[in-house]
């Protein structure tokens, strides 16, 4: 005979009494609702959870509170999508419980009913996630399950919990898929102190024995969490490297959180850093993109996908906006390449239904001793997919203006070899040290190329093929965007092309 805990009742009841009591505390801020990202009705979010495709629904859990706009009392939200881009928000989906909060974790779809815990023996859903608590005795983190009969509109606790237990404080963030070389359901989970990734194995998804560790090694300054093991295709398609990825917090690149990656081989127990230059390198690296997870059961054919909270820990929970706090980051395909500059994960944005026709033409030279001159002029969120022949410039890129004293800037630091998001001059200082910018290395071979998404308050970039993302939230003082193009230095022409949409609002 199975075991449950008591079903979740009346979740609708349940968030809408909460959601009650944390209207009202401040004004609203419609000018920075994201229009193609995904952000909560209301209240804070902060990681996305058991990313899954399923019954021509895509899935997304959330860490959310939902008794107000700062964290705590963590549980999961939910919203479905049909393309990844037009979310349709659902009541809570596993609230917090016992005093046991709900932290970040994997569904998966048991579609053998392999768990025993699928009605029928029919295809359900099972989440693994982390149960934190604080009880007398000291705090303490667990594996848990939960099931859905339903497609994920209510959830059982599996009355087993826990199904994995270390007996310590810092625990966490289980990544469950299925692992065809070993035919068992595979557990990548951190020991965030230690800086180490475990991998465990099981047959039921109850029973888990581990396999191997990984760690420590690259960035270590702060703990690590949030860690994925997907294997990630080539462009080409005609071979595959698997990828690790780990959150960092405090101590990213850029500072306080970020997330870097691993590239190597996995044979079911160990996973080995590859020796080529680029096996190491960091998922997006702006100040804004943190514990991105990528999607199970994803539709035969699709590639890897990932999606991540975007938001930084140095200064989350000052983030300008009600009656929400928190948004997602568009979701991206990923592969790898591999060049005469090394390996590198390339990621793509889920962007291309949300533009409005057949965009704008770009075509652009800036002759010698100009230092700017106008590409675009239109509102977010906006588009642009651009490549640049930069002649002898130091640096070169594009201005982001919102009016006559407020711009971001993207570019390419040929001196200082960076690809750069400055924005300095956004708008709004949210917090001490928030007007920054960002870099990341340049490869020398790659082209000078970038990709442009701008919602109301970020600005995503993917830069030389999508090898470089950067995220990073603004807080502009309007709506208006007008593109200039920008230089610094030489003497020759420099020259763009490419291409702008006014992106359709997913809202």
């Amino acid at each position: 005979m199975l075991r449950f805990a008591s079903a979740i009742v009346l979740a609708s009841l349940w968030v809408g009494c909460c959601v009650a009591q944390s209207e009202g505390t401040a004004k609203a801020t419609p000018q920075f609702r994201p229009q193609v990202h995904f952000s909560p009705q209301r209240n804070w979010t902060n990681d996305p959870n058991g990313l899954v495709y399923f019954d021509g629904e895509y899935h997304l859990f959330f860490q959310y509170n939902p008794f107000g706009d700062e964290w705590g009392h963590m549980s999961w939200g939910h919203a479905v999508s049909t393309d990844l881009l037009h979310w349709h928000q659902l009541p809570v989906a596993i609230p917090e419980a016992g005093g046991e909060m709900v932290f970040t974790g994997s569904v998966v779809v048991d579609e053998k009913n392999s768990s025993g815990l699928c009605v029928d023996g029919k295809a359900c859903m099972v989440a693994v996630f982390t149960g934190d608590s604080s009880p007398a005795s000291g705090h303490r983190e667990v594996q848990n399950l939960a099931v859905s009969q339903d497609r994920g509109r209510t959830w059982t606790r599996y009355a087993g919990n826990p199904v994995l237990d270390l007996h310590k404080s810092d625990f966490r963030d289980p990544s469950v898929t299925w692992n065809e070389g070993i035919h068992a359901w595979l557990m990548t989970v951190a020991l965030p102190n230690e800086h180490e990734v475990a991998f465990y194995r099981s047959a039921d998804l109850k029973d888990w024995s581990r396999v191997g560790t990984f760690g420590p090694d690259g960035a270590t300054s702060g703990v690590w969490e949030c860690p994925d093991l997907l294997q990630i295709p080539s462009k080409d398609g005609r071979s595959s490297v698997w990828a690790l990825k780990v959150g960092l917090n405090p101590g990213s690149l850029q500072g306080g959180s970020g997330e870097q990656y691993f590239l190597g081989s996995f044979d079911g127990k160990t996973f080995r850093r590859s020796t080529a230059a680029g096996s190491h390198g960091w998922t997006d690296y702006g100040k804004d993109s943190y514990c991105a997870i990528s999607y199970n059961h994803l539709p035969t054919g699709e590639r890897p996908t990932l999606l991540g909270w975007m938001a930084n820990w140095d200064y989350a929970k000052y983030l300008p906006t009600a009656p929400w706090r928190g948004q997602m980051t568009l979701a991206r395909r990923v592969t790898f390449v591999r060049d005469r500059d090394g390996m590198a994960l390339s990621q793509t944005p889920v962007i291309a239904p949300m533009r409005v026709g057949a965009g704008e033409a770009i075509a652009k030279e800036l002759a010698g001793g100009r230092d700017s001159a106008a590409l675009v002029e239109t509102e977010s969120p906006a588009e642009l997919v651009l490549r640049f022949d930069p002649g002898d410039a130091e640096s070169f890129g594009v201005r982001l203006y919102s009016d006559g004293g407020h711009w971001t800037e993207v570019g390419f630091d040929r001196a200082k070899m960076q690809f750069y998001v400055d924005r300095t001059h956004s708008g709004l200082e949210v917090a001490k040290g928030f007007l920054t910018r960002t870099n990341a290395p340049l490869a020398e071979h790659r082209p000078f190329d970038v990709h442009l998404v701008m919602d109301r308050s970020s600005v995503e970039a993917f830069a030389q093929g999508g090898t470089i993302a950067m995220t990073n939230l603004i807080f502009p003082p309007t709506e208006h965007v007008e593109v200039r193009l920008v230089r610094k230095g030489g003497h020759g022409a420099l020259k763009v092309s490419g291409r702008s949409w006014k992106l359709r609002s997913a809202r």
